[in-house]
């Protein structure tokens, strides 16, 4: 009888072919990566032909303690079970393995094992070691997403386009999502082995990995770091010491690495759209298709009751200024995934909401969702998870008070319209802006859409009354688009559609807000008695100086103006509110030339200082993903005004394809401004060397 020890000389994973099969080389191309529901194939080298009656048994661990062991079937049965085949020649073994379409994602150790007749196991290989990831290209895994150009942006892209500013003044910025670089997928499980799940009862959290409800829930609480290890920790005011401030981040692979380094200590700083960017890319590693939004106009309503109450003094200033206060946001980032919900009733698969930022407990957790679109579109607020509060971010009313000196509240303005305007996402077919409002919300002011208030248990808030007098004023204010640094009119008009003439004294507050409601500041105020003829209309302008707002305004949040109209005739008062966002000036970001893998090109970035002060501390800093890592380039000396400065940097392409070069400039009082330069990279082919055959 042949001498059984030492017969597995080799086991091959062909990591190369079955990533290309399996859609992941780019993730790695010597390490092996596979989805799950699709078969993979390994080839088993031994040093003679098997013995007669000998066989080659599989067996999977999961978990750093083994928590997990399956062992593989050898021919196919149920179809939730991994099972093998096997063809041989000679001493070489192709074995194809078989998972089901709802396996446990992360990685395995697979053991090869050699037995005899009578099961006895004469050899093992235990050293090999692959990862395992959701497949939505499988029509049996539960994320199964039948077009390809939906597959090709919401898992494969890498680079992204974030909405910005407000509802009728809509900015972007590009973001590196970054999914691909090197060992980003394992710092996503990484993620997940530090959830409180994880750390409590490490067997049952991975058992549940099969499931991609309950990972975005972890992914969406692990995020944000309230409670838990996890990775961002948010700030929305300055000062941003000891981190780096939230608009200054272009991608969330920087993010990811620093939390992985730091020993999964979290990383400062985040905000909505930096919480919803790193989720977008540990989301998309582990095979989830997911997609970022921003919902206009966005509300958070604390208490539930589908109503933003903003209580004003009789300056105007907001007294209940807390962090248990209702608030409307200018802009709010969130990511959907795509997904069937089996655990939900019929009608709730497709697109589903998540949100990282750390808000409000969900289930004692600071996270959000998954909630399916189409549950808040009916207003079915009774599934799974957290629907009432986000359909309360794209419906709720804002109802404005003034609370007067003895206490009393007097109702002054009600906004049924302007909650949930213009929710957009990156197209798929380019960087344009896609509008998917009316998968949120039927028409505003449609019967259908009263129908979805009343089934989800919303007061209809009666407007303010309105006189019937002839003397009806109308209040409204209007503004050219600012750049920041720039001086600029703010227009605020009363217009009189009465038969007669009207009096009243006008009060106009600017102030400076973060993009979240938060006060910064009070930059001007002015209140005049006002004189308006019948069917006439009166204009105040009030000029705004860049010294006026930028002592209380950052670059990247905008003014707030509001305006009170106070007339004997008038049953209430009228106000309006607008918010005014200050618009960026770009760098200039130029690659020129053909790029090709690992090939050197060089990079040339100018910025003209546009404000009427000197920039110091002037700071670029460039990535992009199969570029090139983070890189800071420091500006020698003070910028004056108006002055260019222009730098270059000079870097070799790591992976082929369409790829963006990001870059963000900062200086001491100017930051967060952008730039972006498309860079198609080419593939490097060797040359056939004719000697070799």
């Amino acid at each position: 009888m042949a001498n059984i020890r030492g017969l597995i000389m080799d086991v091959n994973l062909r990591s190369r072919e079955n990533n290309l099969a399996h859609r992941t080389r780019e993730i790695d191309r010597e390490r092996l990566i596979v989805r799950r529901g699709q078969p993979f194939s390994i080839t088993v080298q031994c040093s003679e032909t098997l013995p007669p009656k000998h066989h080659l048994e599989l067996v999977l661990h999961l978990g750093k303690k083994d928590e997990v062991v399956i062992k593989v079937q050898k021919e196919r049965g149920a179809g939730d079970k991994w099972w093998f085949n096997q063809q041989g020649a000679q001493d070489e073994m192709l074995l194809t393995l078989h998972s089901p379409p709802d396996a446990i994602i992360g990685q395995y150790r697979l053991a090869v094992l050699m037995t005899s007749p009578d099961g006895r196991i004469l050899e093992k290989n235990d050293k090999i070691k692959f990862h395992l990831l959701f497949n939505p290209w499988c029509k049996d895994d539960v994320l199964y997403l039948p077009d390809e150009s939906l597959l090709q942006e919401y898992v494969m892209n890498e680079d992204g386009v974030i909405y910005m500013g407000s509802w009728d003044s809509i900015t972007s910025i590009f973001w590196s999502y970054g999914q691909f670089e090197d060992y980003v997928m394992d710092i996503c499980f990484e993620v997940l082995d530090n959830s409180k799940d994880a750390l409590k009862n490490s067997e049952m959290d991975i058992k549940l990995r099969s499931d991609p409800v309950y990972v975005s829930r972890i992914i969406t609480a692990m995020v944000n770091s309230n409670g838990d290890r996890g990775v961002l920790t948010g700030r929305w005011l300055e000062p941003y010491s000891g981190g780096v401030p939230p608009y200054k981040w272009n991608g969330s692979v920087p993010i990811l690495q620093q939390w992985s380094k730091a020993g999964v200590r979290a990383v400062k700083y985040g905000q909505c759209w930096v919480f919803a960017a790193v989720a977008c890319t540990v989301l998309r590693c582990l095979g989830i298709p997911t997609r970022l939004i921003t919902n206009y106009a966005s509300a958070h309503d604390v208490d539930g009751n589908l109503s933003i109450d903003v209580l004003l003094n009789e300056r105007l200033e907001r007294i209940d200024e807390r962090n248990k206060a209702d608030s409307s946001w200018n802009f709010h980032c969130w990511v959907e995934s795509w997904m069937r919900r089996g655990d939900l009733p019929k009608g709730n698969d497709g697109w589903q909401v998540l949100d990282p930022t750390p808000q409000e407990l969900s289930d004692g957790e600071f996270c959000c969702g998954p909630c399916p679109v189409t549950a808040i579109k009916e207003g079915n607020l009774g599934v799974k998870y957290d629907a009432p509060f986000v359909f309360a971010e794209v419906n709720a009313d804002i109802v404005q008070w003034i609370v007067q000196r003895d206490g009393r509240r007097q109702k002054i303005k009600v906004d049924q319209a302007s909650v949930g305007r213009n929710i957009s996402t990156k197209s798929v077919y380019g960087n344009q802006r896609e509008d998917i409002t009316l998968h949120y919300k039927y028409p505003e002011g449609s019967k259908k859409e009263r129908e979805v208030y009343e089934k989800a248990g919303r007061r209809v808030t009666e407007p303010t009354k309105e006189s019937a007098e002839p003397g009806q004023l109308k209040l409204s204010i209007k503004h050219a688009k600012p750049v920041f640094g720039t001086d600029f009119d703010v227009i605020v008009e009363v217009k009189n559609e009465g038969g007669r003439e009207a009096h009243g004294q006008l009060t106009v507050l600017i102030t400076a807000v973060t993009y979240n409601s938060i006060h910064r500041g009070e930059c001007k105020r002015q209140t005049v008695s006002v004189t308006v003829p019948a069917y006439q209309a009166h204009k105040e302008v009030l000029r705004l100086h860049y010294d006026d707002y930028a002592k209380c305004v950052s670059e990247h949040n905008p003014i707030r103006v509001k305006a009170l109209l106070q007339a004997p005739g008038e049953s209430e008062p009228i106000m309006t509110v607008a918010n005014i966002p200050l618009s960026m000036p770009e760098l200039l970001v130029q690659v020129p030339g053909k790029a090709v893998q690992q090939e050197q090109v060089t990079a040339f970035i100018s910025f003209t200082n546009p404000l009427p002060v000197t920039l110091k501390g002037g700071m670029f800093t460039l990535e992009g993903a199969g570029l090139l890592s983070v890189t800071e380039i420091p500006v020698n000396g003070s910028i004056f005004p108006s002055q260019k400065v222009s730098v270059r940097l000079s870097f070799s392409p790591v992976r082929p394809g369409v790829k963006k070069l990001l870059v963000d400039f900062d200086s001491d009082r100017l930051k967060d401004v952008k730039g972006v330069a498309t860079v198609v990279v080419h593939k490097k082919y060797r040359p056939i060397c004719t000697e070799c055959y």
